[in-house]
C-alpha cells in the first residue's frame, strides 16, 4: 500500500483504519478520536481532496490517495484559519476544532464566497458540544474573506483587561491540534489497560477465570478485587465499588470486574474475550417508583433510598386551599447524555516519591488525588495529578471513570498505564442527567399572584450515589423559579436503580423543576386570561424582595432587566415562549467552598497558579483576564499554569458555575498583593516571592432556622424567548443572561449559544434510551443537534442595579444558559396549538412526530 500524507510518501505495513495509522503510526495526533463511529467528524481529513471521516476508511480502501490532515495545512492556512478561530471566540474545549476546519477547507477550497447556510451545510457532518456553531461560522467566514482579499494577519495588540475582547490563551493550539488531551500523550514503556464489565445489570459474579487470558504473551496481568487495597469510592458516599469480585453483585452494566492491562492496546478486546465469567443473573429495579417498594434492594443491606430533601416554608397547604386560581400538572424529564466530544482517557505511572503520578482529564485534580489516594491507601502527597486539555465535560468527568483503573494498573505493575473508554464504553459508564417524576401545584390570586407551590420530585439516581444527593438538593431549592412568593413545600426523593448512575449535568438538577414550573406558569396564566409575559413581571423578585428559599435577593439580581431586554422578541411573532430562570454561583448552602490562587514571579515572568479545571469554558484566560486588571501589566508577562497537584492550589471542582465568582476572587486578591509590591520593586528584585490568597463565603445550611438564611454567594439569573417558523421549527431564540460584569465577551456569548443548543436537544431531539438497564444509544443516535438544524441565537448580557464586590461583580453563567431554553420551547409550542407537551423531548412537533 501507498498513500501520501501531507505530502510525504508512506508505505504502510498492515491495513488498518486511516485513524489509527494516522494517530499510532505516524504520530499525527490532530485528528481527534471522538466517536471511531463516523458520527461526530473529530477525525475529518482530506482523501483526494474529499472531506473524509478517517475513522471510517482502511487503508487498503484507499490505497494511492493523498491524505491531508490539520498538521498537512500551508502555513498560510494554518495562520489563518487559527486567527479566525480564536478572534471570533469559536475554540472551547477545543476538540472538535481541527476537525471543523478541514470542513472549512473543504468548503472554502472550492468556493470562497460563501453564505452562512453554505457554512452550515459545510459541517453539519461534525458535531461541536461547546459552541451551538455560532462562532464556528462566524470563523469560517471571517476566513473565507481572508482567503478571497489576501488579507494578512496582524492581530492587533490586546491589553487583556476585563471587559474587552480578548482572545482565548489556548485557543491556537487547540485549533491547530497541537494542544495536547490525554490520548494525545505517550510515554515510554507504557502499555494499555482495559476493564471487563458486568454481562447485565445485576448478577452475582461466582467465578472469573482469567487463566487463559494470562497465558497469552499479550497480557501483562489481570487485576481482579484482591488486588485493590481499598475498594469503595465515592464523591459523598463510599458506595461506588473499584472492581467486583467473586460473591459480590453488580449494579449496572458499567460495573468493572476485572483489568486487563497488555502490550498492544490492539489485543485488549481479543484479550478480555478469553475470560470466563460464571454468574447468576438476578432481577434488577429499573423504575424510581419501584425502587421505593424496597421489593429489591439495589445495594445489600442498604434502602434504595439515596437522599430526601424537604423544603419548607411558610404554609404552602394552607394557601393553596384558599388561592382563587391552581394549577397542577406531573411532568417528566429522561436521561441526558453528556456527549463531550472528548471520551475519558487517563494515564498514570510511578512516582519518583514511592507513589503515583496520574495525567488526567477530569473536572478537579484534587478530587482524582483524593479518590486515587483513597483507593491505593496512600497520603495524597504520594499522589500527584496534572491534566492535561478536557475535551468537554458539562459535569459528566466529575467521577471516577478511568484516572482510578489506570492509577491501580500502574501502581501494581510498575509501569506508566493509559486507559481510554471506547465511545460506547463512554456512553454505558459514566453518569448521566438525572430523569425526574415532578409533581407541581401552583396557586395564585385573581390577579395572577403567585401565593404558594407544592411540588413533588422522584429521581432516578441510578446505580452508585455520584452527586444525586445535591442534584436533588437543587431540583428542590430551585423548583420555585425567581419569583417573590413565601409558601413553599417541595419534597424529593431520589432512589437507586439498576440503571446507568445520574450524576452532575449541566444545569445540575434546576433544568428538570424549571421544565415543570415554568410550563406551569403558562397554564397558569392562561386560565387566568393573563399574557405569559405579564404574570411573570408582576411576579419576578427584585432586590431586597425575599425568594421563596428564604434568601433575600441582593442587589446585584437582574432578573427585571433579563425580561425587558427579551421584551421585543417575545412579541415579535405569536409563535413565542417564554422562561425565566436562576442558578447559583458556588455551592452554598453551608457546604466550605474556597477559590484559591498561588501568583509566583519567576524568570521574569508572573506565573499564575490555580486548580480551576478549564474544559471548555475559558477559567484559565478569566483568570489572566482579573489579574491584567490588577496588575496593570501587559498580559504577555503572564504565563498560565496548568493545574498540577504540586504546583497549583486546590481551588475546587469546576462545578456550580463557581470559578469565576471564586477563583476569580482569590486570583484578584493574589494579584493584589502583587501590585502592593509591584508598586515599590521591580520583577527582577520580585524574583522567586510567591503570593497566595484565598476567596471562601461563609453560607447558611440548608436546615438553617433562620428567617433569611443565605444559601450562595450569589444567583445569576436568565430569559429566553424562544420563537417558531411556520413550519413549527425554532426559528430564534433570544438569551438575556445577568452573569454580573462580563470578563470576556466572546467566551460569555460562546458560552450562552452553546448552552441555549444544548437545551434545545434537551427540549426537542436528545433522548438517551436504555432497556431495563441495558444502554440502547450510540453517539449517533442521541439526538445532537447540528449545524444545520441550528436556529439563530441572540445573546444579550445584562446587570442588575449593583454588582457584587468580587471578581469585579462577575458571577457564573455556564449552568444559567441552558436551564430555561426547554421551557421557553415547550412554551411556544403551546401557544402555537395549544397542546400542552408535559415530557421530554417534546413530542408532535417538527422534530419528533
Amino acid at each position: 500500500m501507498k498513500l501520501i500524507v501531507n505530502g510525504i510518501e508512506r508505505h504502510p505495513e498492515k491495513d488498518q483504519k486511516l485513524l489509527s495509522y494516522l494517530r499510532d503510526e505516524l504520530n499525527l495526533p490532530g485528528t481527534k478520536d471522538g466517536c471511531s463511529e463516523g458520527a461526530c467528524g473529530a477525525c475529518s481529513v482530506l482523501v483526494n481532496g474529499k472531506l473524509t471521516k478517517a475513522c471510517i476508511p482502511l487503508l487498503s480502501k484507499i490505497d494511492g490517495a493523498e491524505v491531508i490532515t490539520i498538521e498537512g495545512l500551508s502555513e498560510r492556512e494554518k495562520s489563518v484559519y487559527s486567527y479566525c478561530f480564536a478572534e471570533a471566540g469559536a475554540v472551547q474545549c477545543g476538540y472538535c476544532i481541527p476537525g471543523m476546519i478541514m470542513a472549512a477547507k473543504s468548503l472554502l477550497d472550492a468556493n470562497l464566497n460563501p453564505t452562512r447556510q453554505d457554512v452550515k451545510k459545510a459541517i453539519r457532518g461534525n458535531i461541536c458540544r461547546c459552541t451551538g456553531y455560532v462562532k464556528i461560522e462566524d470563523a469560517i467566514l471571517m476566513a473565507a474573506d481572508y482567503f478571497r482579499e489576501n488579507k494578512a494577519v496582524n492581530p492587533e495588540k490586546e491589553s487583556g483587561r476585563i471587559t474587552t475582547r480578548f482572545r482565548r490563551i489556548d485557543a491556537i493550539e487547540k485549533a491547530l491540534g497541537e494542544g495536547k488531551y490525554a490520548d494525545d500523550i505517550n510515554i515510554e514503556g507504557m502499555v494499555y489497560a482495559s476493564a471487563l464489565r458486568s454481562p447485565v445489570p445485576r448478577a452475582k459474579i461466582i467465578k472469573i477465570d482469567s487463566s487463559e487470558c494470562e497465558k497469552d504473551e499479550r497480557c501483562v496481568k489481570v487485576i481482579k478485587r484482591e488486588d485493590v487495597p481499598v475498594n469503595k469510592l465515592g464523591h459523598l458516599v463510599h458506595d461506588w465499588d473499584v472492581l467486583i469480585g467473586e460473591g459480590m453483585i453488580t449494579h449496572y452494566v458499567g460495573d468493572a470486574l476485572c483489568l486487563v492491562v497488555s502490550y498492544d492496546k490492539n489485543a485488549l478486546d481479543e484479550l478480555k474475550k478469553k475470560i470466563i465469567v460464571e454468574y447468576e443473573e438476578l432481577p434488577g429495579v429499573f423504575l424510581p417508583q419501584d425502587a421505593l417498594t424496597e421489593a429489591i434492594s439495589v445495594h445489600e443491606n442498604k434502602s434504595n433510598v439515596l437522599v430526601e430533601q424537604h423544603i419548607l416554608r411558610g404554609d404552602a397547604t394552607g394557601v393553596l386551599e384558599e388561592c382563587d386560581i391552581v394549577i397542577e400538572g406531573d411532568y417528566h424529564t429522561p436521561f441526558t447524555e453528556h456527549a463531550f466530544m472528548e471520551m475519558e482517557c487517563a494515564i498514570a505511572m510511578p512516582d519518583r516519591n514511592d507513589g503515583i503520578f496520574a495525567i488526567t482529564a477530569g473536572q478537579s485534580i484534587y478530587d482524582d488525588q483524593r479518590e486515587i489516594a483513597r483507593m491505593l491507601h496512600l497520603p495524597k502527597h504520594r499522589v500527584r495529578v496534572q491534566t492535561a486539555l478536557v475535551g468537554g465535560g458539562f459535569g459528566g468527568k466529575e467521577d471516577m471513570s478511568v484516572q482510578h483503573h489506570a492509577a491501580l494498573a500502574a501502581w501494581i505493575c510498575q509501569r506508566p498505564v493509559k486507559i481510554k473508554l471506547t465511545r460506547q464504553e463512554s456512553l454505558m459508564i459514566h453518569p448521566k442527567r438525572h430523569p425526574m417524576d415532578i409533581h407541581v401545584k401552583l396557586g395564585a390570586d385573581k390577579n395572577g399572584r403567585f401565593k404558594a407551590l407544592k411540588a413533588k420530585i422522584i429521581a432516578d439516581t441510578g446505580a452508585y450515589a455520584s452527586l444525586g444527593g445535591p442534584v436533588l438538593q437543587r431540583a428542590c431549592t430551585h423548583a420555585s423559579g425567581p419569583y417573590n412568593y413565601k409558601n413553599l413545600d417541595v419534597h424529593g426523593v431520589a432512589l437507586y436503580t439498576n440503571n446507568v448512575p445520574s450524576g452532575a449535568f449541566r444545569g445540575f438538577g434546576v433544568t428538570q423543576s424549571c421544565f415543570a414550573i415554568e410550563s406551569a406558569i403558562d397554564d397558569l396564566a392562561e386560565k387566568l386570561g393573563m399574557d405569559p409575559f405579564e404574570i411573570r413581571l408582576k411576579n419576578v423578585v427584585k432586590p431586597g424582595q425575599i425568594l421563596p428559599n428564604g434568601q433575600i435577593a441582593t442587589s446585584d439580581c437582574g432578573i427585571t432587566e433579563c425580561m425587558e431586554a427579551v421584551k421585543d422578541a417575545y412579541y415579535a411573532s405569536d409563535r413565542t415562549g417564554i422562561a425565566l430562570a436562576m442558578k447559583n454561583s458556588g455551592i452554598g448552602v453551608g457546604v466550605p467552598d474556597t477559590g484559591r490562587c498561588t501568583m509566583s514571579v519567576e524568570g521574569g515572568k508572573i506565573h499564575l497558579r490555580t486548580s480551576a479545571a478549564c474544559m471548555g469554558q475559558g477559567i484559565a484566560t478569566v483568570a489572566l483576564q482579573i489579574a491584567v486588571e490588577t496588575l496593570g501589566v501587559d498580559p504577555d508577562l503572564i504565563i498560565v499554569e496548568n493545574p498540577d497537584t504540586s504546583r497549583t492550589p486546590d481551588s475546587g471542582t469546576s462545578t456550580a458555575s463557581r470559578q469565576t465568582a471564586f477563583t476569580g476572587e482569590a486570583v484578584r486578591r493574589a494579584a493584589e498583593k502583587l501590585r502592593i509590591e509591584m508598586n515599590e520593586f521591580s520583577l527582577k528584585e520580585l524574583e522567586g516571592s510567591e503570593y497566595f490568597a484565598e476567596f471562601c463565603y461563609e453560607t447558611d445550611p440548608i436546615t438553617s432556622k433562620k428567617g433569611n438564611p443565605i444559601s450562595h454567594l450569589a444567583f445569576s439569573y436568565s430569559a429566553q424567548v424562544a420563537e417558531l417558523d411556520e413550519n413549527g421549527k425554532v426559528k430564534k431564540i433570544t438569551a438575556a443572561c445577568d452573569a454580573g460584569r462580563v470578563i470576556n465577551r466572546q467566551a460569555i456569548e460562546g458560552q450562552i449559544e452553546g448552552g441555549v443548543l444544548m437545551g434545545m436537544g434537551f427540549a426537542l431531539t436528545e433522548n438517551f434510551k436504555t432497556e431495563n438497564g441495558y444502554v440502547k444509544s450510540k453517539y449517533g443516535t442521541l439526538g445532537l443537534i447540528r449545524a444545520t438544524d441550528a436556529p439563530e441565537i441572540e445573546v444579550i448580557c445584562v446587570q442588575g442595579p449593583d454588582e457584587l464586590p468580587t471578581s469585579y461583580g462577575s458571577k457564573g453563567v455556564g449552568e444559567l444558559c441552558t436551564i430555561p431554553t426547554a421551557p421557553a420551547i415547550a412554551n411556544a409550542y403551546k401557544r402555537r396549538d395549544g397542546i400542552r407537551r408535559y415530557s421530554l423531548p417534546l413530542e408532535k412537533t417538527a422534530y419528533k412526530k
